[in-house]
C-alpha cells in the first residue's frame, strides 16, 4: 500500500505545467477605440479609453497605462503614478476611466511607472499610446 502511494507520488512529480491540458482561448484581436485625455489639476490627469476584444479588465487597464506613459513623455516628464482605474464592459466594449499623476522624478508610492520603459513595452505588445 505504501509502495503504491510512493509510485504515484513519483509519477506525479514528473508532471509539469506543460503536461496540463491547454485551456482553449480564442485569438486576441483587440480593436483600440481611442483615448480621451483631460488635465484635472496640475499633474493629475484623467484618461478614458475604450476597446473591443479585450480578454478582461487587465487589457483595458494596460491600454490606459500606455496612454498615461506616452502623455507623461509628451509633457516632458519621465514618470507617472497610478491613482485609480474604473473598468466597465457593455456589449463587448470595454472602457477604463483612469487617473494618473505625472512627474519629472520618480514619485512616492508603489504603483509608479517609468514612462520610457512602459511606452517601449506597449509598442512591443502592439498597444497604442496617445
Amino acid at each position: 500500500m505504501i509502495r503504491a502511494g510512493l509510485i504515484s507520488l513519483v509519477a506525479l512529480a514528473g508532471c509539469t505545467v506543460a503536461d496540463a491540458p491547454a485551456v482553449a482561448q480564442g485569438p486576441f484581436n483587440p480593436a483600440y477605440a481611442g483615448v480621451e485625455t483631460r488635465l484635472l489639476d496640475g499633474d493629475l490627469v484623467n484618461f478614458r479609453v475604450a476597446m473591443q476584444g479585450a480578454r478582461g479588465a487587465e487589457d483595458v487597464s494596460k491600454y490606459a497605462e500606455c496612454a498615461a506613459a506616452q502623455y507623461a513623455l509628451i509633457r516632458g516628464y519621465g514618470f507617472a503614478r497610478h491613482v485609480r482605474t474604473q473598468v466597465d464592459e457593455q456589449g463587448g466594449i470595454w472602457r477604463a476611466d483612469a487617473v494618473y499623476t505625472i512627474s519629472p522624478a520618480l514619485p512616492r508610492g508603489l504603483r509608479t511607472i517609468d514612462a520610457e520603459v512602459t511606452v517601449a513595452d506597449c509598442g512591443t505588445n502592439g498597444i497604442p499610446t496617445v
